[in-house]
């Protein structure tokens, strides 16, 4: 699946309600960056007259999303655990 920096954009603002909203110039370094470190691939595509580009997760990508994802679920559950101890973090 291919989307442009735009739809990516309007994707995450949707499926977080509105939580993260995030403009185009922060999206586009991150999209080059990610292409550059081989977890994105892109094309470009001439839509309506205007050339666009158009952004695909690759196989490191997807590998990358999962440690990535799995570093994120231990650090909330760490997180979860000290605020489930006391209100004001007493445990610590």
């Amino acid at each position: 699946l291919f989307r442009s920096g735009y739809e990516i954009v309007q994707a995450i603002r949707t499926h977080t309600d509105g939580v993260i909203a995030v403009g185009e110039g922060v999206v586009y370094p991150v999209l080059h960056g990610l292409e550059s470190d081989g977890a994105l691939k892109s094309r470009r595509k001439t839509v309506n007259g205007r050339s666009r580009i158009y952004y695909s997760v690759t196989a490191a990508g997807s590998r990358r999303l999962a440690n990535l994802t799995e570093n994120w679920a231990n650090l909330t559950a760490a997180i979860q655990s000290v605020l489930s101890r006391g209100q004001h973090g007493e445990a610590i």
